[in-house]
């Protein structure tokens, strides 16, 4: 039996360290359409947080919670992590996400400016884009994985 020293004094073996390539960033999803509307959708978030913080903090929340959501699916698709997790439906679930970030997007961008502050008015004009942005992406998603999925389960 092998004692915790004797194991950490080990070299490396290579099963060990391929399970550590398992969090490598997929540079040319980074570069396909779905990296870049990602990526997109991150930024705009990021910024339409900066600015609810300067204007209406009540609102920030909301940004904030898209952008982390937005960052966990851009690095469970950029790291090809999601496909451990085979029992989970991911473009109904990417889809879901966009929805909803339209749904809260709308709202909140609507609501904000009726403040007439400066930052305000900027996070309605970047929530309006990025409502766009997130209304395009689940459209792609629905054109590309939910359909064919549909018409597949008809056919059997």
């Amino acid at each position: 039996m092998l004692s915790a020293l004797d194991r950490r004094d080990r070299p490396l073996e290579e099963g060990s360290a391929a399970g550590l390539q398992g969090f490598a960033v997929d540079k040319t999803f980074l570069s396909s359409l779905k990296g870049i509307l990602l990526e997109t959708e991150l930024a705009l978030t990021f910024i339409i947080f900066i600015c609810f913080t300067a204007s209406i903090s009540a609102y920030m929340a909301a940004a904030l919670l898209e952008f982390f959501i937005t960052l966990a699916f851009l690095f469970l698709y950029a790291t090809q992590y999601y496909q451990r997790f085979d029992r989970l439906n991911w473009p109904c679930l990417d889809f879901l996400r966009c929805v909803s970030a339209i749904i809260i997007f709308l709202v909140v961008s609507f609501a904000a400016v009726t403040s007439r502050d400066g930052a305000a008015i900027a996070a309605f004009v970047f929530g309006i884009i990025l409502v766009s942005v997130f209304a395009y992406d689940a459209f792609k998603i629905y054109r590309t994985d939910i359909v064919p999925r549909a018409t597949q389960g008809d056919q059997q």
